[in-house]
Formats: structure tokens, sequence, C-alpha cells
């Protein structure tokens, strides 16, 4: 058995289909973002303009995060110590789950070491404890929660994205008392777009479902205190439980989920990806707590970041570009061929100093490949135009084409 010309077979495959991901060697600015260096490909650092991080607001720059870091770096060190059973229980973690807890208005929270094993946990733990739970699952739903749903051995029915009438259809298929489980997302973060939370809950209460709201992408970015769209519709108290991120627009790094108290206490005592696991550094939850307690009272990063993403959008149309309909902060360009998104992407970095990745499958479907770029509260207009510039001549130099 030749292992190694297995592997090797395996990564050409993703060569030869286009979607070989490569990792840009870079470092951040601190209090300087979307500027960066860039040390991939020539002779030292290269400026370059910061335009797909997660980090939407900006608050892994903010001043308030950082010292709180420093300061608890020097107070207790830099690790944790071990699982929350075992040494890895800090006050900085019971105080940031109260903090999130309250965020989203229910009785109790659980921290993460990442959005990812958040859902997955959580999701498998529930459907094992939940006597032939059947989960309810939108098409367009995150890795995380697939796996997770995965490992539980329910029963999984998927509902087309965002299709109220397909997912009634499924709930009334299943027999009344067996447990049911709807889980969505409230921002997909591909295409932008929203899901219609409220009506989803309806569904629950009629079919005598309990909900789980991913809200990876919108915590901190939506609400007026950052509560993320359930918050912003007014339906965080109908939701079962709620996940989040702090690595996205709290700009530190870590999941949780937020719910009543009984939730929280199964996951915390069944969940393998929770027990097993060292727990968050204290200076990381440091740092999430105070990112997390100001965008609880302030909406200037969040209103300026919704600003600029319109501001691009129609940039972007204006110059006959491709975006693609968002409603949300994402601004998606539609290319449509992994191979060409690489190549785009390559230019940008190479000649114009622009990071933005391609986005291709298994992220998308086939066929959908596009670059997503993610302004932020301190991207300039005259970045947007110097970008759409780019943007423009790349689309003529690979001759394709624009709308008129």
């Amino acid at each position: 058995m030749n292992y190694q010309k297995i592997f090797a077979q395996a990564i050409d495959r993703l060569h030869a289909e286009g979607r070989y991901r490569v990792f840009i060697d870079i470092l951040r600015n601190k209090g300087n973002f979307p500027d960066a260096r860039c040390f991939a490909g020539h002779n030292g650092p290269k400026p370059i303009v910061v335009w797909c991080s997660n980090d939407y607001l900006a608050m892994g720059q903010h001043p308030d995060v950082i010292a709180a870091m420093e300061t608890t770096l020097h107070d207790v060190g830099a690790g944790s110590g071990g699982t929350r059973n075992i040494g890895g229980n800090t006050h900085y973690h019971v105080e940031l789950e109260a903090e999130l807890a309250d965020l989203h208005g229910k009785e109790a929270a659980l921290l993460f070491t990442s959005g990812y094993i958040s859902n997955e946990a959580t999701l498998s733990t529930l459907g094992k404890i939940l006597p032939g739970c059947v989960i309810f699952s939108d098409e367009l739903n995150h890795a995380s929660m697939i796996a997770g749903i995965r490992t539980s051995g329910c029963e999984k029915r998927v509902f087309r994205h965002n299709d109220l009438v397909h997912l009634e259809e499924l709930l009334a298929a299943t027999p009344a008392d067996v447990p049911k489980l709807i889980a969505f997302e409230s921002v997909y973060s591909m295409d932008g777009d929203i899901a219609p939370i409220g009506a989803i809950c309806d569904l629950a209460d009629k079919y005598n479902a309990i909900t789980y709201l991913d809200e990876v992408h919108a915590v901190g970015m939506y609400g007026s205190h950052g509560g993320g769209i359930s918050e912003r519709d007014g339906v965080a108290e109908r939701l079962t439980i709620i996940e989040g991120t702090l690595g996205k627009a709290f700009g530190v790094m870590g999941g949780y989920i937020a719910a009543d108290r009984n939730i929280i206490d199964v996951v915390r005592s069944y969940a393998p990806g929770f027990i097993f696991t060292t727990s968050l550094s204290p200076v990381l939850v440091a740092g999430a707590l105070a990112s997390v307690r100001h965008l609880k009272k302030s909406s200037e990063e969040r209103e300026a970041q919704q600003a600029n993403a319109a501001r691009l959008k129609a940039i972007f149309a204006d110059a006959g570009l491709p975006v693609m309909p968002s409603t949300t902060h994402i601004v998606p360009l539609m290319v449509g061929d992994p191979v060409r998104a690489k190549k785009i992407s390559d230019i940008l970095l190479a000649e114009y100093g622009v990071y933005v990745q391609p986005i291709n499958y298994p992220t998308v479907p086939r066929g959908t490949e596009r670059l997503r770029f993610t302004p932020g509260p301190s991207h300039s207009e005259e970045m947007m135009h110097a970008l759409a510039s780019a943007l423009v001549e790349i689309w003529d130099r690979m001759e394709m084409r624009l709308a008129a």
C-alpha cells in the first residue's frame, strides 16, 4: 500500500478542481485595521488592505480589548490550566457567561473553544438526550451544525433554504409525540440573507418543537446591544437556544450557547466536546468580555460598518460588477468558477495589495464560486473606489462580462 501516493492524489484532485486552499502569510497592523503586512511571494513585508476578515467591527484592534487582555496576562498568566472541571474554570469565564446570558435574555450561557465546537457539541448532545429526536435542518446550515446533527445519530430532515412551506410539510409529517428540534441560522454568510426567525418560531410553537439558532455572523452586528438578528427583530425570548461566536464581530476567539439553566446544565454535563477540552485562556476570555461589554453600549461600530457595506454594494453595482443581492453586512461578488475566483484573488494581492480570499466548494455549491468582501468601519470610500477599479480592470483582462 503506497500511502504517500494516496495522500498526493488527494491533494492533486483539489488542484485539478481549482479549489486547493492557500493560507496567506500576513500580519495585521495593530490600531490601523484594515492595513496589514503580507509576507507571501516577495522579499519582506508588503503593505496590503484586508477585505475578507470576519473581525467585522475591528474589535480585535480595540484599545479596551487589548488593554483587558494585557491586564489579564499580567494578572493570571497565559493559559487556563485545564478543562473547566479540572483547573480551567476562572472568574473571567463565569463573568463572560453571565454577560452573554444577559445579552440574549437567557438564564445561562456556556463557553466553548470555538463556534464550531459549540455547534457540534450542543447539537450532538441534545440529539442523544432527547429520545427519538428528529432534527430539522436548513440546507445551508454551517458544516459544524451538520457535523453535530450527524454525530447525534438522530433522524435528520433537511428543509429547503428559508422555505417555511417545506419546513411545515416536514414537521406535519412527523408524529406529534416525537421530540423535534429546528436548527437554522440568522445570517447566512455566503449569500448574506436572513432567516424568517419569527415565522420559524411560529411553526415550532405549532408543532411543539424546540429551536436552535446559530447567530455567529450576527452577534455584535445587529440589535441595540449586539444580540443579533433575534434581538433586532424582538424574538430572542421565543428561541430555545441561541449560539454565537466570540471570534467574528467580537474580535477575539471562542463560541457559546445561551439558553435556560437546565439545557445549559445538560450540555455542560454531557457534551464530550466541552467536558474534555482545555478551556479558553483567561486572556482571551477577558478580551471577549471587554468586547461584549463595549458593543452592548456602543452602536457606533455597527452603524459605520452597515454604512460601509451599503456603500461598497452601490459602488460595485455602479461599476457593473456582479454583486449578489444582500440585506446584510456581507458583500458577495459572483464569479461562478473556482479557477477564475482564485486567479482574481491572486492578481488582487500581487498587483493591487488587496487581500480577499476566493470562496469555493464545499463552502458554496459548485458553479457559485465567489469573492466575499466584508467592509469594516475603517474601510474608506477611497479604498472602495480603488478596489472597484482594480476589479473592473481584472474583469476586462480576463474577458469576463460586466453589467451594462
